[in-house]
This record gives structure tokens, sequence and C-alpha cells, in this order.
């Protein structure tokens, strides 16, 4: 493959998924000791979209109420929900987010427990949450790690309660997909290097998804190809493109479609028929195409926006090539005040 570590990420994606014995302890602790009222998972920009796919993972399974919540609007409005039997997960690679910090030290205050998701060891927010779980992660392998690291967090406690009767056979597969992942990106190469070299000048992009891969879908137009490659994006969630965004179809218009294997499917599904008959720019990308032999179709289903995320990796990495546009380079983020 063009470009892959393989090595590098199978150390790092089963990095992510050797946490599982210490997450275990960490939330049979918190509840066996003081008790969850609900669960938070906040964070900034990426890797708080990301977070979204463990709220619908475990909102969808539990009577536990879960939030995801931007870090930012959440330390300047009223949370009444919040009590001193939260739990606050807060995912940053760098460890250095400042409002995320800002967050550990207002639950610290508080007494509510809180367990971050870092990249090293010995930054502020770690060193200001009760639990912190580390996975030397880089921006182009943190998608997976953060996914599976927030589905190990919510699955323990749904196990706990009850809520999750496939739960070792869960742990299970996720002790098995890293490799897998790597055949995943095996079969996403072809198609990832052709829409690469095909869509590389393409100004603009709607992006469709739903269901458990619709933050991944907002994550990627955002995160990867607004900021990484600065093409313009519009996100829609399958369910609102007849509100709207439909009016902007025109048969050179690119639209791109992510398509995972929960219940939500039949949302593509529509978004994409009438996507062929309006315009001649159609892509899908469809987890269903990837083998992922062993796993049981219900895990599959839970699984697919870490599926979509590394076989859209692949595109990434080709784009970032096509376009003479190294992934880091940046105008502002990170290079200005702002």
């Amino acid at each position: 493959m063009f470009n892959f570590d393989k090595e590098r990420f199978l150390k790092l994606q089963n990095g992510a998924v050797s946490l599982k014995d210490t997450i275990n302890e960490v939330i049979d602790d918190i509840m066996d000791s003081k008790g969850i009222d609900n669960v938070f998972l906040i964070g900034s920009g990426g890797a708080g979209i990301l977070m979204q796919t463990a709220e619908i993972f475990m909102e969808k399974r539990s009577t536990l109420p879960v939030f995801t919540e931007n870090v930012s609007e959440f330390m300047l409005t009223n949370q009444p929900n919040l009590t001193d039997k939260s739990l606050i997960i807060i995912p940053s690679l760098s460890g250095t987010t400042e409002e995320s910090v800002e967050l550990s030290k207002f639950c610290k205050a508080k007494n509510i427990s809180t367990i971050s998701l870092v990249g090293n060891e010995g930054t502020p927010l770690a060193e200001n949450t009760d639990y912190y779980f580390i996975n030397k992660a880089h921006d182009d392998t943190s998608t997976e790690s953060f996914m599976i690291q927030s589905f190990l967090i919510v699955a323990r406690i749904m196990a706990n309660r009850n809520e999750f009767n496939m739960y070792d056979e869960f742990i299970d597969t996720l002790v098995d997909l890293p490799n897998l992942l790597v055949q995943v990106k095996e079969q996403a190469e072809d198609k990832a290097s052709n829409f690469a070299k095909n869509f590389k000048d393409t100004p603009w992009h709607i992006i469709v998804g739903s269901g458990l891969n619709w933050p991944e879908t907002y994550y990627y137009s955002m995160c990867i190809l607004e900021e990484m490659q600065w093409i313009k994006t519009r996100p829609v969630h399958a369910s609102d493109f007849f509100h709207g965004t439909l009016e902007l179809v025109e048969k050179d218009t690119s639209i791109i479609v992510f398509k995972g294997e929960d219940e939500t499917r039949n949302l593509t599904d529509r978004v994409e028929k009438f996507a062929h008959n309006y315009s001649n720019n159609v892509t899908v990308f469809d987890t269903k195409e990837y083998s992922l032999n062993g796993i049981p179709e219900e895990l599959r289903k839970i699984l697919s926006p870490i599926v979509l995320a590394t076989s859209l990796e692949r595109v990434s990495i080709h784009l970032e090539s096509q376009r003479n546009h190294p992934l880091s380079t940046r105008r502002y983020y990170k290079k200005v005040e702002y």
C-alpha cells in the first residue's frame, strides 16, 4: 500500500485495545464506589466529534443518560444534568487543549469523576483528571484509537448494568480488529487511489451519512477535507438531505455517500438512489464491501464507523499525493491567534 506503515498502525491500534483491562478496573471502581448518574463525552474539534459515535452506541442500548458536548460551549452554559455522580470523559490527543484542561479543573473542584484519553503522559489534561488512558497515536491513526477507547468505556458501563449481552464477544472482536483493519485498507486501496485521481481538483462535495457513521461523516468533512486539504464540503445527515440540501444537486455535483450497516442504512440508500438520478459524480463508500471475516452481523453494525474511518485514511493519503498538499499543512490552525 502507498505510504502505509503496517507495523506502526498495528502498534497504535493494538495499543488502544490493550487498555481494556485498565479501563475495566477504572469503570468498575467508579461504579462500585461512587455510582454513575450519567455519562458526558466532552471534547473539542475532531476528538469531540468522534465521541458522538460512542454516545449513539450507548444511547440506543442503555437507559443511563449519555451526552456529548462541545467543551467550549459546555463551559459557558449551565448543564442541569451534571451531578457529583456524573462521569466525564475528555479526549485530547495532545493533552494540552486549553478548554479541556479548564474543564478538568472545573470537575476536580466539584469532585466529579473524570477520565481523559490522551496521547502522552505528563500533559496538563492527564494531570488534572482522576484517571487517564494513554495511547501514543498520531493524527492519521487517532480516529480508530479514540473510537476503540470510547467504545471500551461505554461497553463496560453497559455490561455492568446488564444492558449489553454481547459484551464478551464484542471485546474478543476488538482484540482481532486491528489486523482486520489492515485488510480493510488493502481492500480500499484501489478505490481510494481512483477517487483521489478523479476528484483531486473538485472544489466541493456534498457528503452524506447516518446513524453510527454520522459522526465520522462530519469529522471527515470538517477535520480532513476542510482542515487538512482545504476542500469545501457540505456534510449533511441522510435524514436531512431531502429537507434542503437536495436543491444544491446538479449534474456535476460531487455527492459522497458513507454507508454503514446499522438500522439507518435505508436512509443512505434513499440518498444514493436520488443522487444517481440527478448527478454524474456519485461516490459510495460502503462498509459492507469489506469482508471482516468472523465478525457477526450485529457487531459489524457497531464497528462500521471504525471500518469507514480506516478505509477513508487511504483516501486522505492519496489526496495528499495527488493534490501535492501535505495533510499537515495549515494556514491558521495553531499558526495565528484566534
